[in-house]
């Protein structure tokens, strides 16, 4: 079994080293398009888009895979997850109350999907690591983890941050409909303290994809970097649970 991580907005891979370290199983940490790599030649940076990209990367996976979501890749994690195409032993995700239909964007989300708005941030934001590492640690990064994370902003992410968030108005849920329960085991992971997330709507999305719950009491929306080895056993618990033979063959699109 390998664990597959994927990053949110404004991240990289990167941001599950701590937390891999404290692991004992065979894992990796994708990069989304655009974010530290190339964006495709008419790759679209939209939800959808980020979907397909990740659909692709997990056919080339050999054997069934736990896959981890942060942030927007909570979101992709979960959209996967209830497509019944793949096989996966299990998955994880955080930010759940996103998924809910009554979800109303945090205000720099509707800054950035703002016309006009959203790309004289970029224009701000991008070539000044030390103003996005402000930004990034006044929203709750710890200093040395948002430093790094300044230093990889560019003006491609901020394209695809801008293009991502248009793509999803007025919510997810207005794009991707009802919550279906999901084949493989899934975990909701609550940060008490995530100032993006609504603990009683989360709770109602794991309960709509019949997931298990765990709540984190003392951290906020970067869990995994202020407690990684929390973060980690949180998931090596919940992994204990899944059994080997439990993981689903779905059907081939």
């Amino acid at each position: 079994m390998t664990a597959v991580f994927v990053h949110g907005v404004p991240e990289t891979g990167r941001l599950w080293d701590p937390l891999r370290r404290h692991l004992r199983v065979d894992s990796l940490a994708l990069n989304l398009p655009g974010f530290s790599t190339p964006r495709p030649a008419g790759f679209g940076a939209t939800m959808d888009d980020y979907v397909r990209w990740l659909r692709g990367e997990l056919r080339g996976i050999s054997g069934p895979v736990d896959l981890v979501g942060h942030d927007w890749g909570a979101l992709l994690v979960a959209r996967v997850a209830m497509l019944d195409f793949l096989t996966l032993r299990s998955w994880a995700m955080d930010v759940a109350s996103i998924l809910h239909p009554e979800y109303v964007w945090h205000a720099q989300a509707q800054l950035w999907q703002t016309s006009g708005a959203g790309e004289q941030w970029a224009q701000t934001m991008r070539g000044n690591p030390t103003v996005v590492a402000a930004a990034l640690t006044a929203a709750g990064v710890p200093a040395e983890d948002a430093s790094g994370m300044g230093a990889q902003f560019d003006a491609t992410m901020a394209g695809c941050i801008l293009d991502l968030y248009r793509s999803a108005t007025p919510n997810p849920y207005a794009h991707w409909g009802d919550l279906t329960r999901t084949a493989a085991p899934g975990l909701v992971i609550q940060p008490l303290s995530d100032p993006y997330d609504d603990q009683i709507n989360s709770q109602k999305v794991a309960e709509r994809l019949g997931a298990h719950v765990e709540c984190l009491p003392a951290q906020s929306h970067w869990w995994m970097l202020s407690a990684p080895e929390e973060g980690a056993a949180a998931l090596l618990r919940f992994w204990k649970t899944v059994g080997a033979d439990s993981a689903v063959p779905l059907g081939a699109e």
